[in-house]
């Protein structure tokens, strides 16, 4: 048996890895039930049951009581049968298994007459939890019940946030998740739980491997499971709560001792992003529980102060029925701190350090600066709809289950020396007003944007919601209103809640529009694309790549889950003009969650088509009109791909990965990855001769 000490040295990483990540949907809560005359009669017998139970008990003590008076002892015959007995009658008031989660919700409260159920936590060395030990910035931590009686399909442990959590259960919570668009099966408490796992997911569990017998005649057992929690530093108090009853109708078993963070102030999950076209400065932001200014340290003694701000409950959106974000979803985000690192030269390497001297520093980190623009090459990454899932057997709202795969690629990419910078287009964190998840997913994408430039382009599960002056009045954005995802993503915009931006990186102009804000002739944001695409130096940056977050053309137009269709044709007819005008080689979309090529298309007509070069690779050669690429297979649930495309649709692939590209001034080389295995999907060139 490894050592304790042993234990302690194996990377969390590498235990991270152990855990077998399983589907939420192969966990199956039993369905909320309807009182009916049927159902209180059952209640009548359960509680009749416990009654008769109590007398039984009560009777067999009363004839030990009587026999040792009159003997001084019992024979072993008359203890096994007396045992024999109470256990038969536990069981039988308790033993109505379909109907017994209910009863206790029912009852208000869970109403199983259980000495011997117990919830501990535990360390990765095994040891057990105890007052005053303190959670670091990240741990998996484990979680053990004891002493069930009866396993059940909806017993379940959640990890709930205490300082403001209520964890009784209210069945309106549907309600809010749905108005996200998350209609998978999740905990219908009054306040979300940052994780939940049904004890099922031990498999031992359900088929009662782990028991242990309640007295040496062995005639009553109980049972175990044993759960690992993959826990970060959200700054709050934190506790493990059992519950009966399955999501839908919840009551709590046990609770756990509260736990606290050894340092809620820590620097944590730093981010880069480039703020202009000279790589000569680059901005990090990260996120800490406190609100003093704190130092970024780089390049040697160089060091620049933060900026710090947050934001609060009621700059929340809502509505009726309330939002996620203002209601049980939300959680303190924190402090958000920034500063920009300046007197950097292009495409080179440094490290920095984040924090101050009275809340600690972050370990140092490597980073790279972008090449300036004009400059001849440029290497990167981009896709979007991303999100993020846990790294444990939990089950969460929105998970996305690509998203795992795909940052551990990309981290995979920068560590070879292979990425420059990184594009996000839309759809970054789902937290869609479940602030909690915008931590976990800050923490996931550290490994990627603490080493390169990480932008960002707005979607709709960031900003749409009712009175946010976006096009689009749905609820996708959970009430977040675009506030948290413009204060963890500061990009060289406009100005706040103007979320588009240009900028140049080697020998590619990046146009970076919003989907969501007014788009329509003559407004700012149409003003602004003119002008800018209209100035740009083709000479210096031959390459216009155009983004934003709904696509032009898709095969998927729309599903039953959408409100809007996926292809908003007064978007098209606004704004494809400007990208004839302006010679656009490659429009970059979100939205549709697969890959999508199209041909030189404009109009719904192919105006050029690739020809196929030497190594059978498809060639664009001084294009005529844009390429189309849908690039939102990198996270969310893929959409399948139409029996029947239209004509301009050259390519279709539902998998999980992420656009890789290669830019000098005579050639730019496209790549579709998979996640997964690594392989080159699609691929494609554009070539074009200068001053063509």
């Amino acid at each position: 048996m490894a050592s304790e000490d042993a234990l302690d040295e194996i990377p969390l990483s590498k235990r991270l890895e152990k855990i077998q990540l399983l589907s939420p949907s192969s966990f199956s809560p039993p369905s909320s039930i309807i009182i009916s005359p049927r159902l209180t009669l059952l209640l009548l017998l359960r509680i009749l049951s416990c009654i008769f139970f109590f007398f039984a008990i009560f009777d067999s003590a009363a004839a030990h009581s009587s026999a040792r008076n009159h003997s001084g002892s019992l024979v072993a015959d008359d203890i096994v049968a007396d045992a024999a007995a109470a256990a038969a009658a536990f069981r039988n008031a308790t033993a109505i298994s379909e109907f017994r989660l209910l009863n206790r919700k029912y009852l208000l409260n869970c109403t199983d007459i259980n000495p011997y159920i117990k919830l501990s936590i535990k360390w990765p060395s095994g040891d057990d939890y105890s007052d005053g030990q303190l959670l670091p910035d990240e741990e998996l931590v484990t979680v053990q019940v004891d002493g069930v009686l009866f396993p059940s399909p909806g017993d379940w442990v959640a990890l709930v946030s205490t300082s403001h959590s209520d964890v009784s259960g209210c069945l309106l919570s549907k309600l809010k998740y749905s108005q996200t668009g998350d209609f998978s099966k999740l905990p219908l408490l009054c306040h979300y739980p940052v994780k939940a796992q049904y004890l099922s997911s031990d498999p031992d569990y359900l088929n009662r491997k782990k028991k242990k017998c309640i007295d040496k005649l062995c005639l009553l057992h109980t049972y175990s499971a044993t759960l690992t929690f993959h826990v970060i530093n959200f700054r709050t108090e934190i506790e493990f709560v059992l519950f009966a009853g399955g999501f839908e109708t919840p009551c709590i078993l046990k609770r756990s001792t509260p736990l606290n963070f050894s340092n809620p102030s820590s620097p944590l999950y730093p981010h880069l992003s480039s703020i202009d076209s000279t790589a000569t400065s680059m901005r990090v932001t990260w996120v800490s529980g406190d609100k003093m200014p704190q130092q970024v340290r780089y390049d040697n003694g160089r060091s620049q102060t933060s900026e710090v701000t947050t934001f609060t409950q009621d700059q929340m959106c809502s509505s009726i029925p309330k939002s996620p974000a203002i209601d049980f979803g939300w959680h303190d985000p924190g402090y958000a701190h920034s500063a920009v690192m300046t007197g950097l030269n292009p495409s080179t390497t440094y490290t920095y350090t984040l924090g101050s001297d009275s809340i600690g520093w972050s370990s140092n980190i490597t980073f790279k600066t972008a090449p300036a623009g004009g400059s001849d090459e440029l290497r990167f990454i981009v896709f979007g709809d991303m999100g993020k899932a846990p790294r444990d057997n939990s089950i969460e709202h929105y998970i996305q289950p690509g998203s795992l795969s795909v940052v551990d690629a990309m981290e995979r990419e920068i560590s070879a020396g292979k990425v420059d910078s990184v594009f996000h287009i839309g759809d970054i964190s789902y937290a869609t007003g479940f602030l909690v998840e915008w931590d976990y997913f800050l923490h996931l994408i550290t490994p990627v944007a603490s080493r390169v430039p990480y932008m960002t382009a707005i979607g709709n599960h960031e900003i749409d919601y009712i009175g946010t002056g976006s096009v689009y009045k749905t609820p996708d954005s959970g009430g977040e209103c675009g506030i948290p995802y413009e204060t963890y993503f500061q990009m060289p915009t406009q100005a706040k809640d103007k979320p588009w931006y240009s900028i140049e990186q080697g020998s590619v102009h990046f146009t970076v529009i919003s989907t969501e804000n007014d788009f329509f002739v003559n407004s700012e944001q149409y003003e602004w694309m003119k002008r800018d695409m209209g100035a740009i130096d083709r000479e210096r940056t031959p390459w216009l790549i155009f983004t934003g977050h709904r696509p032009m053309y898709s095969s998927i137009s729309s599903d039953e889950t959408q409100l809007i269709e996926s292809v908003d044709n007064n978007f098209v007819h606004a704004i494809e003009p400007l990208l004839l005008e302006n010679e656009v080689d490659i429009a970059l979309w979100g939205h549709v969650h697969k890959y999508e090529r199209t041909c030189a298309v404009y109009g719904n007509q192919c105006k050029a088509m690739p020809v196929k070069g030497g190594n059978g690779e498809d060639t664009y050669v001084n294009n005529s009109a844009p390429v189309h690429v849908i690039i939102g297979m990198a996270g969310y649930s893929l959409d399948p791909s139409p029996s029947i495309a239209e004509k301009w649709s050259l390519v279709r692939i539902s998998e999980y990965g992420y656009a890789r590209l290669h830019a000098t001034k005579k050639d730019l080389k496209f790549e579709f990855v998979n996640a997964a295995t690594g392989i080159v999907r699609d691929s494609f060139r554009i070539t074009k001769n200068i001053g063509k």
